[in-house]
């Protein structure tokens, strides 16, 4: 039934059917079990059925559940969260819109930044991954991904992650450059020292609005609770979905009042959603950001990060990249990267590629696994390597 009808988006899915999950562990209906080493794509950050998502959920299932369509009730899950957020942030990214996705939040954000600086450029980035719908596509810096698709959103550009040289492709003509802090689907690239600090300069020569995708890289994921926070630069625009819901769908941009009112007016609901930010995604995301902050997450992932570079020591892994738990294991070829993760999956670890890196495998765990757990996989990633012929 499977196969037969959910729609299905590549020729040979895993298939896996799982029928419970709890921490970093998911059970098979055959009784195995399978570490998760990649979070559902960095979204189970807490782990899979926190005791304390849990327990928001179930509450606020008792109160009520969808209302009306987003901005035109008080609904407490959203006022809540849209509190705790912001109190985390600098003061210029006070005003919170949810969505239900990475992708809406993408799409906002691109609308956002058009509206307020009446320009159309938009500039993006080379192995650049921001989503799939049709505004998101079009900023996507990987042609073999959007050329079935095209005619897409006009006006786009794409420059070169970590070149200097390009930065001066941003112009007085640019509305908005969307970035990763860290290049999520480019196989964990980390900016060059002083490169985010360039573009921000650059972004406010010009007048052109800055958007840090951290769909992928926040919450507690890079070893802060964002990752903007190591380069010194805070953007105009921030993004955030995946480990922000809890493992419910959710999805924010977030900017200053003065931004964000020019969706206001002129014309009135300059952008809608019916079910974004709702009040069972806000409640668990809500519980799910008490839990990283609380036990300082972001701090488990450094500590992660070194145990697993001590660990994975192979003749065949050309490099480890990234930073904390997003993290790029590279090998010397897309074949070989394939055969560990079918190889994995048989000994029970669920692991996987990058989009634009597919000879890298994903390390990505939720960012609660412990050691005993990190030394599991990491035993069993090694076994896999001394198998390759």
């Amino acid at each position: 039934m499977f196969l037969n009808h959910v729609a299905q988006t590549s020729p040979e899915p895993m298939a896996l059917e799982i029928e419970s999950a709890k921490g970093v562990w998911m059970y098979g209906k055959d009784g195995k079990k399978y570490l998760d080493l990649i979070s559902g794509i960095s979204v189970s950050n807490t782990g899979h059925r926190h005791d304390q998502v849990l327990k928001a959920i179930h509450s606020q299932l008792d109160k009520y559940l969808y209302l009306m369509v987003y901005g035109e009730l008080v609904q407490g899950p959203q006022v809540e969260l849209a509190k705790a957020i912001t109190d985390l942030l600098p003061s210029s990214l006070s005003s919170v819109y949810f969505v239900n996705s990475g992708a809406e939040a993408v799409e906002g954000a691109l609308k956002l930044a058009k509206r307020y600086t009446g320009r159309a450029e938009l500039i993006s980035f080379e192995n650049s991954y921001h989503g799939s719908t049709a505004g998101a596509l079009s900023i996507m810096g990987s042609e073999y991904f959007k050329s079935a698709f095209r005619p897409l959103v006009p006006g786009s550009r794409i420059i070169r992650y970590n070149w200097f040289e390009d930065i001066s492709k941003i112009t007085n003509e640019t509305a908005a450059v969307i970035i990763e802090p860290v290049q999520g689907e480019a196989g964990a690239i980390i900016p060059v020292e002083g490169y985010l600090k360039a573009i921000s300069d650059r972004c406010k020569e010009t007048g052109t609005l800055l958007i840090f995708d951290e769909i992928q890289t926040g919450m507690g994921r890079t070893g802060t609770l964002f990752a903007f926070e190591q380069s010194g630069v805070i953007p105009d625009i921030l993004l955030l979905a995946k480990g922000f819901g809890g493992g419910l769908p959710l999805g924010a941009f977030i900017s200053s009042k003065e931004i964000m009112a020019s969706l206001t007016l002129d014309p009135v609901l300059g952008h809608i959603t019916t079910f974004g930010g709702h009040p069972l995604s806000c409640a668990a995301a809500k519980a799910n950001l008490d839990v990283i902050v609380n036990d300082k997450l972001w701090e488990r992932g450094l500590s992660s990060e070194k145990f697993i570079r001590a660990k994975l020591k192979h003749p065949k892994i050309v490099s480890l990249k990234g930073k904390a738990l997003l993290l790029a294991m590279e090998l010397s070829s897309e074949e070989e990267c394939r055969t560990i993760i079918r190889s994995c999956l048989d000994k029970g670890l669920l692991t996987d590629w990058f989009l634009f890196a597919a000879n890298c495998l994903r390390i990505a765990p939720p960012l609660i696994i412990t050691e005993e757990e990190l030394d599991h996989a990491c035993g069993i990633i090694l076994e896999c390597l001394n198998e390759l012929s």
